[in-house]
């Protein structure tokens, strides 16, 4: 007795059974590269939700804005040269207390110009405010993985200890720390990166919680996968739109904070030194004899530097929401 096959159909086509299609897609687990099937579509999808917010960004007039600010600072601080032909401590060939006209921003009480001190005071504040910022994202973000994803033991010790820094004023904790510590540089990033990593923490924790729930963690934790790969393979792709905002909205705090330090006292040894804060402090007594323009453009450097920064952080933190 003899069996007919029927090859020629579009039957054919759709011959293989649930097991036989099953076994098929094991044979061929991924790309080129050995990575699963499934991840390569994640990863497309990924990198085009990118374009589309860094598209977004773009037409937003707040980033173009804040965008333009920031670079004019940036440019201050990398290539002051270019910008002004004064050195910071040299004295000006206009009298003393000159109003702007006489030269373009005035000059100070001992007649050093106010120009070119703002565009040299911007350095310290651009080196400072980025380098405690970035330590304070990268510590903050990793505590905040670990404790949101391991719990337990790990994550109540440290909630105690982030509670316990929150509680404290920055401001406050800061003069301490500098006043025990000294007030170089690199304390002076070292406090405000330490400052800020609590609230840093505490934000990238409860984003980790919320992730760690979702079911590709789950999945990674069924295929064996171990928590460090979970955390920094699978976890922390989807929390980045949330780091940056951090980033740049920490970085705003960051400017004002050592911008108070500086006007208190505590940053420096030298209080020639061009830096927007200090000259605040030295010049601020000579507002009641009309003398106002020493203060106030420092003054105002400071606050279109947190400006543009905000204006950043929020377009990013729309792009992100998007």
């Amino acid at each position: 007795m003899t069996m007919s096959h029927e090859s020629d159909g579009p039957a054919a086509e759709v011959a293989l059974t649930s097991n036989e299609q099953m076994i098929a897609d094991a044979a061929v687990p991924g790309g080129d590269d050995g990575v699963p099937a499934a991840t390569e579509p994640k990863a497309a999808t990924r990198q085009q939700v990118r374009r589309e917010q860094f598209s977004v960004l773009l037409k937003s007039p707040g980033f173009v804005i804040g965008v333009i600010i920031v670079g004019f600072w940036v440019l201050s601080a990398l290539l002051p040269g270019i910008l002004t032909t004064f050195g910071p401590k040299d004295f000006s060939p206009i009298a003393p207390r000159s109003g702007p006209g006489d030269a373009w921003l005035g000059t100070d009480q001992i007649g050093r110009d106010v120009y070119t001190r703002l565009i040299y005071g911007a350095r310290p504040i651009l080196i400072v405010a980025p380098l405690a910022t970035m330590i304070a994202i990268v510590v903050g973000t990793l505590l905040g993985l670990l404790m949101g994803f391991y719990r337990g033991y790990v994550d109540e010790i440290l909630s105690r200890v982030v509670e316990a820094i929150l509680s404290i004023p920055v401001v406050l904790m800061a003069i301490l720390v500098v006043f025990t510590f000294g007030r170089s540089r690199p304390v002076i990033i070292g406090t405000i990166a330490v400052l800020f990593v609590p609230a840093i923490t505490r934000t990238i924790r409860s984003a980790a919680i919320a992730e760690a729930q979702l079911d590709y963690v789950t999945s990674a934790k069924m295929r064996g996968e171990s928590g460090w790969f979970i955390v920094a393979r699978e976890i922390l792709p989807n929390v980045t739109g949330l780091i940056v905002v951090e980033l740049t909205v920490r970085l705003g705090y960051a400017v004002f904070t050592y911008a108070t330090l500086a006007f208190l006292g505590f940053v420096g040894s030298n209080v020639t030194d061009a830096d927007w804060g200090i000259d605040v402090s030295q010049n601020y007594t000579a507002i009641v004899s009309n003398v106002w323009w020493p203060t106030v453009f420092p003054a105002l450097a400071i606050a279109s530097l947190v400006i543009g920064v905000n204006l950043i952080a929020d377009s990013i933190n729309k792009a992100v929401s998007s």
